[in-house]
């Protein structure tokens, strides 16, 4: 892999973070890269920020809203993800799942955090599921293998909640206000429409270097 530094700063609550997770291998593999995934808390980010969702944003601008799903749809034409399906819980409170990603990190164990992250995306937006009620995280958790004991001890735990303040913070003060957010080096990307600009800046500095 080239040593070239790939971040994608993503919260599970974002459906284009979703989006972007899944067509992120592909340009792992044209570039020979890895991207390092950083996990961030939306919600937070917002507040640093003053941004807002663009569900918000867009609630009463009625054209904006069908263009904005129909951008996503063309998207999901293009890379062939036809298992997308919009959440139908959606907004989900994503601090839980946030925390657990980091707790996924901090374990240590090989794969855990890579496992973790494409369930989670996955129950979010293709399964559709409630992913903030405690009861339905638990049992997702077990389906999936994890030990939900352990995960929902790890969520409480003050290095995993001081690590996700952190990573939002150090998001914000880099220029970050939403997600999916990328950097290659300190050049910064914001939004999945944005990855062929990130493909292009990583072919870039691979030639530089």
């Amino acid at each position: 892999m080239s040593a070239v530094n790939v971040q994608f700063l993503f919260d599970f609550g974002s459906p284009n973070a979703y989006l972007s997770h899944k067509v992120i291998p592909s340009i792992e593999t044209r570039q020979g890269v890895r991207f390092e995934y950083v996990p961030i808390l939306l919600g937070g980010l917002f507040k640093l920020t003053g941004n807002r969702s663009p569900v918000e944003t867009t609630a009463h601008i009625e054209n904006k809203r069908r263009y904005m799903m129909l951008e996503i749809q063309r998207f999901v034409e293009k890379h062939g993800l036809a298992a997308y399906r919009m959440n139908p819980h959606f907004p989900v409170n994503t601090l839980q799942l946030m925390r657990g990603a980091v707790a996924a990190q901090q374990e240590g164990t090989e794969g855990m955090f890579e496992r973790y992250v494409d369930r989670m995306f996955a129950h979010m937006w293709e399964d559709g599921l409630k992913l903030d009620d405690s009861q339905v995280l638990r049992a997702t958790l077990e389906a999936d293998g994890f030990d939900a004991a352990r995960f929902e001890t790890a969520m409480g735990e003050a290095s995993v909640k001081g690590a996700l303040l952190a990573n939002t913070q150090a998001a914000y003060e880099r220029g970050a206000f939403g997600a999916p957010t990328f950097f290659v080096g300190e050049e910064i990307f914001f939004g999945k429409d944005r990855l062929r600009d990130v493909e292009e800046e990583i072919a870039r500095v691979k030639a530089s270097t």
